[in-house]
């Protein structure tokens, strides 16, 4: 691998160039802002300097998309019975238990019961509730989008996958060029009408990719009481993260 670096629109961007064996020169963005460049090793530098610059624009607008949805760094729960957790909507009081068996999470009853082998393994508690609710939040994501996507595929809209990732201004990302609905992992903790809002409004956005009158002539059309669900999202969601 190795370490490049182009000038664009006064820009300094650097990339990994990975040689191997494939037919074209591939540019691909990670999450963390990291260009990979891939190409065979008959390809000259002088023409994957070329390349490169060639996709400086979009190089720079999707690195712009991942500056503003970079992960932040939330207040540290303790992970002890007593605790308040929501999910989908509604609270949740945490129970922990100690398990001699397999460790792991459910809710039951209006609780989240957390089970492990040890109650004072912090780390390990922490990372047993985030893999639960990325585990939830990857199956209801997916369940949300395989509902509202047939409302625009008429519209010649391609099925975009979906990724997660914490974000600390947005619920939402519709990555145009990466066919990619980035959402926040914190929607999970929102009720089911307002994950659908907000996977129809990214959805939107690979037709109508601003916020101009056509974006939301559609929205309302297809959604009549988004104003509604955009509003629990603000008002009681965010309020409470």
């Amino acid at each position: 691998m190795e370490k490049h670096q182009i000038v664009h629109a006064d820009r300094t961007i650097e990339f990994l160039l990975e040689r191997k064996n494939v037919k074209n020169v591939n540019l691909n963005i990670k999450p963390d802002m990291t260009i990979m460049v891939s190409a065979s090793e008959k390809v000259p530098l002088s023409f994957i300097y070329d390349f490169v610059k060639s996709k400086g624009g979009w190089i720079l607008k999707n690195v712009k998309t991942f500056e503003n949805v970079q992960p932040y760094k939330q207040s540290e729960r303790e992970y002890v019975s007593g605790e308040s957790f929501k999910y989908l909507g509604k609270q949740y009081r945490l129970r922990v238990e100690i398990t001699s068996e397999e460790e792991r999470v459910k809710y039951y009853r209006g609780f989240i019961i957390l089970m492990v082998k040890d109650p004072n393994n912090y780390t390990r508690k922490a990372k047993l509730m985030d893999d639960w609710y990325r585990v939830k939040a990857t199956k209801i994501f997916e369940d949300s989008l395989n509902k509202q996507y047939p409302l625009i595929k008429k519209y010649g809209i391609q099925r975009p996958k979906i990724d997660l990732r914490v974000m600390k201004a947005r619920w939402g990302s519709a990555l145009i060029d990466l066919n990619t609905i980035l959402l926040n992992a914190e929607l999970i903790k929102a009720p089911k009408q307002c994950i659908d809002y907000v996977v129809l409004h990214e959805l939107i956005h690979f037709k109508y990719n601003d916020h101009k009158d056509s974006f939301y002539n559609m929205l309302f059309s297809l959604m009549p009481d988004w104003e509604k669900r955009k509003a629990i999202l603000d008002d009681e969601i965010v309020r409470e993260l």
